[in-house]
């Protein structure tokens, strides 16, 4: 799952696919309607790439996140991000049981179940790599 070409942009709706550099930025195309807009250095924004979820012990990636949360959810869409709080809480507690619930806010677990429906709904959800298969497979190549 390559989520580095995926962005989220602080004020605007949704997420956003890079399509383009430009010298003063980007051009991104909206994954709700296909519009494409500008993206200045001043605008915050971040890929879904840099983006981790706090636990007790470390920082989860978000990919594995959404991972988990296909399995959990067998490959469909996950939960209303509108439903009660409590009920979006104790599911995202059987994803990722060790969160930190102190620093992960009930509009965090809203967003990461709104972007996993939406990445769902574009078919760009896929197992994340592990990093040292990755570097193994790597290495068998150049031998």
């Amino acid at each position: 799952m390559d989520l580095s070409k995926i962005m989220t942009i602080a004020g605007k709706p949704g997420l956003f696919r890079v399509k383009a550099q430009t010298r003063n930025g980007l051009v991104v195309e909206s994954l709700a309607d296909g519009r494409k807009l500008p993206v200045f250095p001043t605008d915050r924004s971040s890929t879904l790439e840099d983006i981790s979820i706090f636990t007790y012990e470390k920082e989860i990636p978000l990919k594995e996140v959404l991972w988990k949360i296909h399995e959990l959810f067998e490959g469909k869409q996950g939960p209303d991000p509108k439903s009660h709080p409590d009920e979006l809480r104790s599911k995202f507690e059987e994803i990722l049981p060790e969160y930190d619930k102190e620093r992960v806010y009930v509009s965090d677990i809203k967003k990461v179940y709104t972007w996993y429906n939406t990445l769902l709904e574009h078919d760009m959800i896929s197992k994340p790599e592990e990093e040292g298969e990755s570097k193994e497979e790597d290495k068998q190549e150049e031998e």
